[in-house]
């Protein structure tokens, strides 16, 4: 979820890239005008996910971890199981 976030949030970085610097929407330019039913959901999943990209930000502290790896638990090593 939060990779698919994350590729969101750039487009629409890149789409406001492109109407600040060449005055054109590239959303908009795709599906036909701003108006379009296809760019108006479009902007909206851009902007929930900068959100959700925003609030996990936020309660992880600072880290985003894009893939949801787990630490892995250390390997008992060779004097630990001879303890057992």
């Amino acid at each position: 979820m939060r990779i698919f976030a994350f590729i969101l949030t750039c487009l629409g970085g890149v789409n406001w890239l492109t109407i600040g610097a060449l005055q054109y929407d590239f959303v908009a330019g795709i599906f036909g005008t701003q108006a379009n039913i296809f760019s108006r959901l479009i902007y909206v999943l851009i902007g929930i996910s900068s959100v959700y990209i925003l609030l996990v930000t936020i309660f992880s502290k600072g880290r985003l971890k894009l893939f949801g790896y787990k630490k892995k638990k250390p390997q008992p090593t060779l004097k630990q199981e001879e303890d057992f």
